[in-house]
């Protein structure tokens, strides 16, 4: 019998959208929904039973996850979920965004299209609707806007070597996002902070947008500080 450590909870087959992505999309959402913990093993074997499904679908998702930076591999141990971050890590991974993404906006701000910043607004507002619901069962909703709103301010930079730059931190992000205990607190300031982006970016003025985006990155950096305390005195 599998270790309650190891289980993935059951949820229905893959519906055929192509199969490698029905479950990698199944995997990631139960990692968003917090099923499968942070450092939890994840058994091909027992994912390919509860999917009914073989294990070369469930190698593609893995392997696809594991490039996200929410799964790790291990030679002889198999996949696990992605550990929490410590507090090194956390600083470190702050300190390089903040290095690259206020520079993504400077350069997205004299690149500027209606439809851009009409898609920053309807992330922006995603993330409000988020936080007025106060569901944090919904936190995916979050996730998705808040990297949604940081992805095409990178494309729209339009520099390749700024968008790798930013790509390479892009897994390490989504494992803060996944691991970081965030909510709807945290989502109606950062809706307030991406505000203050977008109407520096519809002026055109970089360098606002540069130091709105810094300012950001910086109090991001702060909450999750704080959040990591108060988890640590529980």
């Amino acid at each position: 019998m599998p270790s309650r450590s190891s289980r993935v909870p059951a949820r229905t087959k893959p519906v055929r959208v192509s199969l490698a992505d029905g479950v990698y999309d199944i995997i990631l959402s139960r990692l968003i929904d917090g099923e499968v913990s942070a450092g939890a093993p994840l058994n091909i074997d027992e994912l390919a039973r509860d999917l009914a499904v073989s294990q070369t679908p469930i190698r593609e998702a893995l392997a696809r996850l594991e490039s996200t930076g929410l799964v790790t591999r291990a030679a002889l141990r198999g996949y696990r979920v992605a550990p929490l971050f410590t507090d090194q890590e956390l600083a470190d991974l702050m300190d390089a965004r903040a290095v690259v993404e206020p520079a993504t906006a400077r350069f997205a701000a004299g690149r500027t299209t209606p439809e851009f910043l009409a898609e920053l607004a309807a992330t922006i507002t995603e993330l409000e609707a988020f936080a007025e619901s106060g569901r944090d069962t919904e936190v995916h909703r979050y996730w998705e806007s808040d990297a949604h709103f940081h992805n095409l301010i990178a494309e729209q930079s339009e520099n390749r070597f700024l968008q790798t730059a930013y790509e390479s931190l892009g897994g390490h992000v989504q494992r803060f996002r996944l691991f970081g205990a965030l909510g709807a607190t945290d989502a109606a300031f950062a809706a307030r902070e991406h505000r203050d982006i977008l109407e520096a970016l519809q002026r055109g003025d970089a360098q606002a947008a540069q130091q709105r985006m810094t300012e950001h990155i910086e109090s991001v950096k702060s909450r999750a500080h704080h959040d990591r305390e108060a988890i640590d005195t529980h």
